[in-house]
């Protein structure tokens, strides 16, 4: 019988992450996720697996340790919250550069700035729309359960090696702190360097008899060489939208008004949703598991269906851009949020639904 254990989700990550096979960690603690740091630290998987473990000095050390970790294709990530994730920035844009796989998980909390340590989706442009220098983007994976903290992280791993690219868990600080009941996959081994250096030819695992040392870096000062590295990144992109894409729908087969949520909003979500078939109004839920690739299509898909649909967010409407985007004008599109790290209840998102539909 699978072990299920009652956890927080941000403890979830770090039971994941020794169990997936990860070489190391490296991050700098943060409010809400500062425990997947201090449960590492606690399960000390440097003595089982081999696992490092280290606190660096700042979050721009973290990230960068990273880029080192990653260029010889080792499973490698950190976790902080979103003002430590603003100095991230610039080492994510040159681990997309440099085409390297590894995962970042971001505890969002509410901002600009210092904001507050509640909890908020404000990342969301800096998640999928880069948020560091040039024409980038990388996986964004969107859990609402404590379980899907742990089964992300395996997937994440698996997703940035594919794609060569960096991977990002965006969870809210309500998903970070909430405990669940947890089911433990089981236990993958850490690579060996001779898997690596079969597996993963570009990684700089040291010189062999039949190739020479790879040099890994995002410079290219060739107009044209600079070109071709972005297009090629464009092309990964582009397979990542028609290959990846993940989404859950409820409800969603005949309803005529969709919300769009994810993490705990989509939680929210579902008690409202309820509440609106029980009062005779066909209102489905669309939760975005992956926002960057976004479910464009899957909405596109349900748009002829639908007289209304609405993106409930813990932000001003940052994702209510890619929602419009998919509408592209056919239907009217609602939003509603809140901000300041406050969490609406199912009652004041369905009040809010049914001002908008004028019910």
């Amino acid at each position: 019988m699978a072990e299920k254990i009652l956890m927080k989700g941000n403890e979830a990550i770090a039971h994941a992450a020794i169990r997936c096979g990860c070489d190391g960690y490296f991050g700098y603690p943060i409010t809400p996720q500062s425990e997947v740091m201090e449960t590492l630290m606690e399960e000390k998987p440097w003595e089982t697996t081999g696992m490092v473990v280290l606190q660096a000095e700042s979050e721009t050390s973290s990230i960068n340790m990273l880029y080192g970790g990653a260029s010889c294709a080792k499973k490698v990530m950190t976790s902080s919250s979103s003002p430590g994730l603003s100095l991230m920035c610039e080492g994510l844009s040159y681990l997309a550069g440099a085409e390297l796989p590894c995962l970042v998980v971001n505890v969002v909390r509410g901002g600009p700035g210092l904001g507050t340590i509640q909890p908020g989706q404000g990342d969301y442009f800096q998640a999928c729309k880069g948020g560091g220098h040039g024409d980038y983007k990388m996986v964004v994976l969107a859990p609402s359960s404590a379980q899907e903290m742990y089964d992300f992280v395996d997937l994440a791993f698996e997703l940035a090696f594919k794609y060569k690219t960096p991977a990002m868990i965006l969870a809210d600080g309500v998903v970070g702190q909430m405990m669940e009941k947890v089911e433990f996959r089981p236990m993958k081994p850490r690579w060996t360097n001779e898997e690596i250096i079969e597996k993963y030819p570009w990684a700089t695992t040291g010189k062999t008899p039949d190739r020479k040392q790879n040099v890994i870096t995002s410079l290219a000062l060739d107009a044209a060489i600079h070109e071709k590295l972005n297009n090629t990144l464009q092309t990964k992109y582009k397979q990542m939208e028609a290959e990846d894409v993940r989404f859950e729908s409820i409800k969603c087969d005949d309803a005529e008004h969709i919300i769009v949520a994810y993490g705990c909003m989509a939680r929210i979500c579902e008690s409202t949703v309820e509440m609106a078939r029980n009062a005779g109004i066909k209102l489905g839920l669309l939760r975005p598991i992956t926002l960057f690739p976004f479910p464009s299509k899957e909405i596109d898909r349900l748009v002829p269906q639908l007289k209304t649909m609405m993106s409930v967010e813990l932000s001003a409407g940052q994702m209510l851009e890619d929602v419009k985007l998919a509408v592209n004008g056919r239907i009217p599109v609602n939003f509603f949020g809140r901000l300041g790290g406050i969490v609406p209840s199912p009652e004041e998102v369905y009040e809010a639904f049914k001002k908008e539909i004028g019910k």
